[in-house]
């Protein structure tokens, strides 16, 4: 997700956006621990998804 989206949310919309990506990096790591995850690369991108989140958010506070 792109920063430049998350800005233009409401804080509401930007923390359910947080809530998602939150479940699927639990999922994420569900599949690693399991040995059945496609891409391992998607968990960096996720995490740095949900650190982008949650910058936008203090930002907006």
């Amino acid at each position: 997700m792109d920063i430049q989206e998350l800005r233009k949310l409401e804080p509401e919309e930007v923390l359910g956006k947080v809530h998602e990506l939150k479940q699927e990096l639990f999922h994420l790591r569900c599949q690693l621990a399991l040995g059945r995850i496609e891409n391992p690369m998607r968990i960096r991108h996720v995490r740095r998804d949900v650190a982008r989140a949650r910058t936008v958010l203090r930002e907006k506070k």
